[in-house]
């Protein structure tokens, strides 16, 4: 697979198809080809006649994995994103993320609204709104996948971040310092005012997310679609149709 060098890190990337534009970020703990490849998601893109992008966000799949929490501060990891569009010369696309890949991606259309066209925040509730997870749930998760022995973690929620982490073959350590690092959010205010055409998919059974109605609810002309699964199964074949009908309608391929 393609690399290319961000700001010191390199970040392993898939570019596959032919048409408009659409740029693929992941979840937490998560790669490529865990949230697009293997649910069928890039197929099912191509398919309908589009070009897609994605990439193993720093931390990630076969990206760089720092384990200096100063290394996802700030914008870094919305910046990757951006910087690939300008490596592969994308002016402006459509954007899709999935929990963690949607507040990146939620981050990127509030800054730089310009650069994107129809935009899909997967797996991601009404914490958006908030500016992102509470800090010590973020420290309950680095705690979990720091810890030498998972019979010492007691959080739930923490402990199944850890599980997942290790199903993946993911660098916990790498893990432990995005959820240390000072991670900006997006801005509440600019997502309610938002111009793009929004989706926002998330699976039934999800009790993750809490919730995602008042975040649909928030951002003008929402599409709010719920799909069968939970966090970590709702990326199916009927997710994908799900995206690819909204895109039909919100970012037509000419």
């Amino acid at each position: 697979m393609p690399t290319f060098e961000s700001n010191g890190v390199t970040i392993n990337f898939i570019q596959e198809g032919v048409g408009p534009d659409i740029v693929l970020v992941h979840g937490f703990a998560s790669s490529l080809q865990g949230n697009w490849r293997g649910p069928g998601v890039v197929d099912a893109l191509v398919a309908s006649g589009r070009r897609v992008t994605a990439l193993d966000c720093r931390g990630h799949g076969r990206s760089s994995t720092p384990h200096d929490p100063a290394a996802y501060g700030g914008t870094k990891m919305a910046d990757d994103v951006l910087n690939l569009m300008d490596q592969l010369g994308i002016t402006k696309a459509d954007l899709m993320g999935y929990s963690m890949g949607a507040g990146i991606s939620a981050q990127l259309v509030t800054r730089y609204p310009e650069r994107f066209r129809a935009v899909i925040f997967g797996g991601m509730g009404d914490a958006l709104l908030s500016g992102g997870r509470p800090r010590e749930g973020s420290n309950a998760i680095a705690e979990a996948l720091e810890a030498k022995d998972s019979g010492e973690i007691t959080d739930a929620t923490a402990k199944g971040f850890r599980v997942f982490a290790k199903s993946t073959g993911a660098d916990l350590l790498a893990l432990a310092a995005v959820m240390r690092s000072g991670r900006e959010g997006a801005d509440p205010g600019r997502l309610r005012a938002i111009q793009n055409p929004v989706m926002v998919i998330v699976g039934e059974a999800d009790t993750l997310i809490v919730s995602a109605d008042r975040l649909a609810a928030a951002i003008p002309g929402c599409t709010y679609v719920k799909v069968p699964g939970d966090h970590t199964t709702a990326v199916t074949p009927v997710y994908s149709a799900a995206v690819v009908e909204f895109l039909a309608k919100a970012s037509p391929v000419s």
